[in-house]
């Protein structure tokens, strides 16, 4: 794998990203282009495109929903970890001022950086993409769903 910073850390999965979820998009819209030119089986196609409607949405929330809540939940779990190895007490106070863009941020940054960068999120309210910004080298992601 090549080395990962903020202009690459996104990841994909090619067959729903860049198949599946194109298609449904391409059949949306050839169904509503028909429900405007064929009168005859106006119905029909409003029919089709509403249900090819609800299998996109249903694509994109359903797998979205549980993949994101479990992931973000090992993020959390991964930030107290990590809090408690190099403060060596329980990260509960701090966690509680953190939102999850920057706890998610943070775990981007090398232990030194961490310590500086979560420091500046504490006190001066920095953003998750400002943390991110911030790190000057960044500790890669590759198990991200």
């Amino acid at each position: 794998m090549g080395t990962q910073n903020y202009n690459n850390h996104r990841k994909f999965y090619p067959p729903h990203h860049f198949i599946y979820l194109p298609l449904l998009l391409i059949a949306e819209i050839f169904g509503v282009y028909k429900i405007f030119n064929d009168s005859e089986n106006q119905l029909l196609w409003v029919l089709f495109s509403v249900l090819i409607f609800l299998m996109l949405y249903l694509a994109l929330m359903v797998r979205q929903h549980y993949a994101l809540g479990l992931q973000n939940r090992l993020v959390r779990l991964e930030f107290k970890q990590r809090y408690f190895e190099l403060f060596n007490k329980r990260s509960d106070e701090v966690e509680e001022k953190l939102n999850f863009g920057q706890i998610a941020a943070l775990r981007f940054a090398y232990d030194e950086e961490f310590k500086e960068l979560l420091y500046k999120a504490l006190n001066e309210n920095i953003s998750g993409d400002q943390i991110k910004k911030s790190i000057k080298k960044w500790r890669p992601d590759h198990h991200r769903i």
